[in-house]
């Protein structure tokens, strides 16, 4: 695939607009309802699609397949992340009319970020063909953490500061309480941080550990930067509204590390294989489709399971309240 450096630039400047469109539409720090969080969620996938349909048309089936699956496992790594981000939220205790803003600048911060790590996992692919062996044993190692965390349940109920926020809290300073939507005030002669500017430097560092894992996955679907960054640019861009819209069920998705592990772990073989197959061996590559398939069905099978072991688990909850409640009665 040949992507021109027009093309490029008219793709970043098509992003920025979307972005500043988002920004304007919830600059007025509010609440965000579930009805808006729905809107903007569906808006933002379907963009997804019609640039997924637009490489289809230019560029053909491999590309548009490369970045519908890149997307979608982008996107179901993100909804991880979610977690993360509800106890950045408590930690913090951010006011429900903030947390717009403080998602949105996070994201944004995110998104540079992952923008210069995908610029350096393209630079070293290109100059070091073993890297893949690297990405692919890191993808392997990591699915089997995932599982090895989920068995034992240790999902962190409390979020833990990395040394670069604790360093910038201690040669900055940090004000008391939130001034708006401000980001930086005088307080007692001293220009100092918000918790406002704090939380989105969590937000926005935090998800540097995430870009680990999920660059290293992208590049096993594809190893087109373009199609790398778009997919990515659009997993992420929803994620804030994804926030508000599944908030509420992110603790229903209890299986959701087992089935993140095995789209990890299968895209970690994925990556071994091509390795093998570009040092000379005659092994067999797994295609696109497949590829596709697979992760669009363990995902599917996950949400489901998921979904109905957690009712399972508020039938047996509200029996055993009922049970407890005619023990008590006289």
């Amino acid at each position: 695939m040949n992507v021109t450096l027009s093309v490029w630039l008219i793709t970043v400047a098509a992003l920025c607009v979307l972005v500043a469109v988002d920004f304007l539409v919830g600059r007025t720090p509010h609440e965000v309802t579930v009805r808006e969080a729905g809107v903007w969620t569906v808006v933002w996938i379907v963009l997804a699609g019609l640039f997924g349909l637009g490489l289809l048309v230019v560029s053909g089936g491999g590309p548009a397949g490369e970045f519908f699956a890149g997307y979608i496992t982008e996107k179901s790594l993100s909804v991880d992340n979610l977690f993360v981000f509800v106890l950045i939220m408590s930690k913090f205790a951010v006011p429900a009319p903030y947390q717009q803003r403080v998602l949105t600048v996070g994201v944004l911060i995110a998104l540079v970020l992952r923008a210069v790590f995908i610029a350096a996992g393209a630079a070293i692919i290109s100059t070091f063909s073993w890297v893949f062996y690297v990405f692919g044993a890191f993808l392997i190692w990591t699915a089997w953490k995932l599982v090895q965390d989920a068995r034992k349940e240790e999902h962190d109920e409390e979020y833990r500061e990395n040394k670069l926020l604790r360093m910038a809290e201690r040669h900055f300073g940090v004000a008391d309480r939130y001034h708006g939507t401000k980001l930086w005030v005088v307080q007692n002669g001293k220009r100092v941080m918000t918790p406002m500017l704090v939380v989105m430097l969590a937000i926005g560092s935090t998800d540097v550990l995430f870009a680990l894992d999920s660059i290293p996955a992208i590049y096993g679907l594809t190893q087109e930067p373009y199609i790398v960054f778009t997919a990515n640019a659009f997993a992420l861009m929803g994620l804030r509204q994804l926030y508000f819209l599944i908030g509420g069920l992110l603790k229903r998705l209890v299986h959701l590390s087992y089935g993140l592990s095995i789209v990890l772990g299968f895209i970690g073989v994925k990556l071994v294989l091509h390795a093998l197959h570009e040092s000379g061996f005659h092994v067999p590559e797994i295609g696109i489709p497949f590829s596709l398939g697979f992760i669009v069905l363990v995902l599917a099978v996950t949400t489901f399971t998921s979904l109905r072991a957690s009712a399972k688990e508020k039938e047996k909850e509200g029996d055993a309240g009922e049970e407890g409640e005619r023990e008590s009665a006289p």
